[in-house]
């Protein structure tokens, strides 16, 4: 029924996760879909690597309602995004499969294989809005499920982690880390991989740093680099991490922390 249809703006937003390696195309779909106020962005990844680990910390418990994924990935071993949708045929908590893509010659595999639509570039805000809103009267109630927990590694053993333990996440030499009060552990996925599970729950302020907005506790400007110390106190008793912002990022990330904030005087 047509009424059953959301309009812009409804209170709840699906969960996408947007695959694509061409970064245009990738940026111009996260903006039609977060401007259509139907589904927030999640996280948007390059190769099938990055969206499988998405995916599987997902199925943990943050939940991914819809995957909108290229057909042509670079660097993917000659997969393609139907690979993606085809080994996701079997798992109890499949999401919707959106094909964004400017093969259309695909069409007729990707029904068959079970995908909910089939955006053709150059995509529209019209033609998105429209997909958008047959994901929300197709998406049924997930099952409760329990807290997503992070799974560290320290030494030979894993440690289990709340999300609110994290302070911030740091990929360094082909390497992630969190940063805890319990300490820093190394982690198997990637920043990219963090980010589509957690959202917007954290903030990324250097290309290769994540971290918890509610942890950060100073803001330090001095010449052109601009840094956060992330953690828990002030002053010399503080413990945490300094974090780089990068330049491109900085007047957001202080926009961002002033917003939530009162007490100074703004020019």
């Amino acid at each position: 029924m047509m009424n059953e249809i959301p309009a812009a703006g409804d209170s709840y937003r699906l969960r996408a996760l947007v695959v694509e390696d061409e970064w245009p195309a990738r940026n111009y779909l996260v903006e039609l879909i977060e401007a259509s106020q139907l589904a927030e962005v999640v996280g948007a990844v390059a190769s099938l690597a990055e969206a499988r680990q998405a995916l599987q910390l997902a199925a943990g418990g943050l939940e991914i309602d819809a995957v909108f994924v290229d057909i042509a990935l670079g660097g993917s071993d000659d997969e393609t995004g139907l690979d993606l949708v085809r080994t996701s045929v079997h798992h109890a908590r499949r999401p919707m499969f959106v094909l964004a893509t400017a093969f259309k010659e695909h069409a007729i595999e990707a029904f068959e294989l079970g995908v909910d639509d089939y955006l053709l570039k150059p995509f529209t805000q019209e033609r998105v809005d429209q997909c958008l809103r047959r994901l929300h009267v197709r998406k049924r109630p997930s099952p409760p499920s329990s807290p997503l927990r992070i799974v560290a590694r320290r030494g030979k053993s894993l440690v289990f982690l709340e999300p609110n333990e994290a302070w911030a996440f740091e990929a360094a030499d082909r390497l992630t880390s969190v940063h805890t009060p319990h300490g820093t552990f190394d982690l198997d996925l990637s920043l990219s991989s963090i980010e589509a599970s957690f959202g917007r729950a954290l903030t990324r302020v250097h290309r290769n740093w994540l971290v918890n907005a509610a942890y950060i506790k100073e803001l330090e400007r001095e010449g052109g680099e601009t840094r956060i110390f992330v953690g828990l106190g002030i002053g010399p008793e503080r413990r945490g991490v300094s974090v780089p912002v990068s330049r491109d990022r900085a007047q957001s990330v202080r926009e961002m922390l002033l917003a939530s904030a009162t007490g100074l005087r703004r020019a």
